[in-house]
């Protein structure tokens, strides 16, 4: 089953806009140290003991959303690179086609459901 060049183009499209839109969350919550990676911000509220506690857990929140927001880009930006490969909608770990609903609905997967339930 072989994806057609109007399909892949539509996922492309998808997969452009899902990296704008994290790379704008990322911006917002974090700063970029290199191409690929970012650090959370760290906010001062004060000095007191609650503001020092509120610091505390936001910045334990703005780093995990940084690390799933990083994971997503870096999905986003595999699945934009198969596409230039050729690649894109092969299963890495079987290498049969995934299956276009599922890369319709999750542009940025790397394996077809199969594989995916055998991962759990």
């Amino acid at each position: 089953m072989k994806l057609d060049a109007k399909f892949i183009d539509a996922r492309k499209q998808d997969l452009e806009k899902r990296r704008e839109e994290l790379l704008k969350e990322l911006n917002a919550d974090a700063v970029q140290v290199t191409d690929n990676d970012y650090d959370a911000k760290f906010v001062n509220l004060g000095d007191k003991d609650d503001e020092n506690a509120a610091e505390v857990a936001l910045f334990e929140e703005n780093l995990s959303l940084e690390k799933t927001l990083e994971v997503s880009l870096y999905n986003v930006n595999k699945a934009l690179k198969k596409i230039t490969e050729g690649t894109y909608g092969i299963c890495e770990k079987c290498s049969k086609p995934i299956d276009p609903e599922r890369l319709n609905a999750f542009p940025s997967a790397t394996c077809c459901m199969e594989c995916k339930r055998k991962s759990l």
